[in-house]
């Protein structure tokens, strides 16, 4: 009997539409699929979670403005802080003390969990500070939003220190172009995807000359239509996929599901869990598909795609301004950006936390512990750091 090898599909980081129009169609027409979703898992969720793009844009309730008197208090905390000597791993809620302004960030830690998903807060005044006080601020202020802060790199730095803040920059004009391996660190389109860890929090210090839109979707409405439509790619998604370790000889991949479904329990509803970026199925610039794993199959091709162009189809885009910051909820939301165009004093700079708050925090997946443990474990005062420029990322793991 001849062996059959089995071989990577034609799909890119970039999504191309009619491969994925071409793939759907020759896959209904040759395979028999799965006409109902796994057993036990919802034909369709309802929830506030549940939200489509075109609706959101319509309303602004999803912004936060700071008034005067709040901005002085963020302002009197900075002074607070800076007071204490301490190193920047130990501002929280208490050395970075907001007592009128806590219970409305906790309000809204609440609507990230449990409502809608996400929300802006808008108007620091970024200008008005160095980068060391606006990096302070942003952290200070995040705490009260989640009080855990999570690492940026896969592990610690050779002296035992992890960042826990990240610049999000282009960095194609001061790094050579084969040593970048995430899309963040260059000007390209960002495909929609999820991070690790629970929340994704972004604050704008600059936006660019043009482009670099923020665009986000939620997972949910994604996964109601699939459900309904295709509900054959909901099996593909809940099982084990083969994500690259890019060349980690310990790790060449490991094997999760992308989809996760969490029944409702007698404190939690009902809940379904999208994990995944694009690039770890398909490689990016300096980081290709590695050859020496197994590759993905014709319905993994077309469920990445499905989950794309459905994001996309269905998204919101938020007018992200200088002194913004987005919080989201990376359970059940997905996120991109447009590409941009940098010039001079008008270059596209976010800073990026990634946060847990323990109050709320949704169960985490079985299969995504150990990517969760890399991300948030025992993350000690002594051992964050908060680079005040860019530096190029490394994985923080499948």
């Amino acid at each position: 009997m001849a062996t059959v090898t089995l071989t990577q599909p034609d799909i890119q980081y970039h999504p191309d539409y009619e491969k994925y129009k071409q793939r759907s169609l020759r896959r209904k027409e040759t395979e028999s699929l799965p006409t109902t979703v796994p057993a036990g898992f919802p034909e369709q969720l309802s929830s506030s979670l549940v939200w489509e793009g075109k609706d959101v844009e319509k309303r602004d309730d999803w912004i936060y403005h700071l008034n005067d008197a709040q901005l002085d208090e963020i302002d009197a905390a900075l002074h607070s802080f800076k007071a204490l000597n301490l190193p920047l791993g130990a501002i929280n809620q208490s050395t970075f003390s907001l007592p009128n302004l806590h219970p409305i960030l906790r309000d809204l830690s609440r609507e990230i969990h449990l409502g809608r998903g996400f929300f802006v807060l808008r108007g620091l005044r970024i200008d008005a500070y160095s980068r060391e006080d606006n990096i302070i601020i942003y952290t200070g202020v995040s705490s009260h939003i989640g009080n855990i802060r999570g690492r940026q790199q896969n592990t610690r730095l050779a002296n035992g220190t992890s960042p826990v803040i990240s610049h999000i920059k282009d960095l194609t004009s001061t790094v050579e172009k084969g040593k970048i391996g995430a899309p963040s660190n260059t000007a390209d389109k960002q495909v929609f995807h999820t991070d690790a860890g629970d929340i994704i929090s972004l604050l704008c210090l600059n936006p660019a000359a043009k482009g670099g839109e923020s665009h986000i979707s939620s997972s949910w409405l994604v996964y109601n239509i699939l459900a309904k439509e295709r509900p054959d790619l909901i099996h593909t998604l809940s099982q084990d996929w083969p994500v690259d370790g890019f060349d980690n000889p310990k790790k060449p991949f490991t094997t999760r599901p992308l989809l996760y479904h969490q029944p409702a329990t007698a404190s939690t509803p009902e809940r379904v869990l999208i994990q995944y970026a694009r690039r770890y199925f398909t490689g990016f610039l300096a980081q290709p598909r590695s050859t020496n794993i197994p590759p993905i199959s014709e319905a993994q091709a077309e469920a990445l795609d499905a989950l794309h162009f459905l994001a996309e189809e269905h998204s919101a885009s938020l007018d992200f301004q200088k002194g913004d910051v987005q919080y989201v909820n990376n359970l059940s939301i997905f996120h991109a950006r447009n590409g941009f165009v940098d010039a001079p004093g008008q270059e596209r700079h976010l800073l990026r936390l990634w946060l847990r708050d323990p109050e709320y925090a949704w169960e985490t997946p079985a299969p995504l512990t150990d990517r969760w443990d890399t991300v948030y474990k025992d993350v000690t005062v002594e051992e964050q750091t908060f680079p005040l420029d860019p530096i190029l990322r490394r994985n923080i793991g499948s």
